[in-house]
């Protein structure tokens, strides 16, 4: 009887401390983590079509060089700065990236805003399906950025609520809360363009290599 009662036990325990929440904390801990990387996966998806994007846009609006060496820059920042998931404790790394990424968004505005003084760049079908790409990769950033930060509050909530401050105190001692995604107050102003002269008149890449 003795060992049947010390088999059910053992059958039992893992029951019990599932129900009383003790996995909650590592398995919101791994969504968190899981929903920072596809993050990152997307932000670096936007910084594939950059190359291609300032390409095409030189070739109709070459007078813009300011505005294509900042996005070429603020590229170049923007895929040097990689977080780990095991550091989005770090509230540094965290606003490292995220600042990174928003002077990347707002090089991107200017671009976008330059790009509609040319007819001919905006009727360009490699253009279109370049600035049709970069709308759908901003909006799954978007929806990526919120995924991670309500797996953010759910763990932090976790951390520091009955029953899972318990676990907190005692099994997961070391685990720190997360950092939520925040945009700085500049990524909210509207992006604005200074022209250092009136757009020349445009002609075709072709057109243009063959007059040289």
């Amino acid at each position: 009887m003795r060992r049947l009662d010390r088999l059910a036990a053992l059958i039992a325990l893992p029951l019990v401390l599932g129900g009383c929440g003790v996995n909650t904390i590592p398995t919101l801990e791994e969504q968190a983590k899981t929903k920072f990387g596809d993050l990152q996966a997307d932000y670096q998806r936007r910084a594939d079509l950059i190359p291609n994007l300032v390409a095409t846009v030189k070739g109709y609006a070459a007078q813009e060089k300011s505005v294509l060496v900042e996005v070429t820059q603020a590229r170049a920042s923007a895929t040097q700065i990689h977080v780990d998931p095991e550091q989005v404790s770090d509230p540094a790394k965290v606003a490292q990236f995220a600042q990174a990424q928003q002077g990347l968004s707002g090089a991107l505005s200017r671009l976008l805003v330059a790009s509609e003084h040319y007819p001919q760049l905006q009727s360009d079908q490699n253009f279109l399906v370049l600035q049709s790409q970069l709308e759908g990769t901003e909006n799954r950033i978007t929806v990526a950025r919120r995924d991670y930060n309500e797996a953010v509050r759910q763990y932090n909530t976790v951390l520091h609520t009955f029953p899972g401050v318990i676990w907190a105190s005692t099994l997961y001692h070391a685990e720190k809360p997360m950092v939520l995604f925040q945009a700085t107050d500049t990524a909210q102003n509207a992006p604005t363009v200074n022209f250092d002269s009136a757009p020349a008149a445009t002609t075709s890449p072709s057109n243009s290599n063959t007059a040289q």
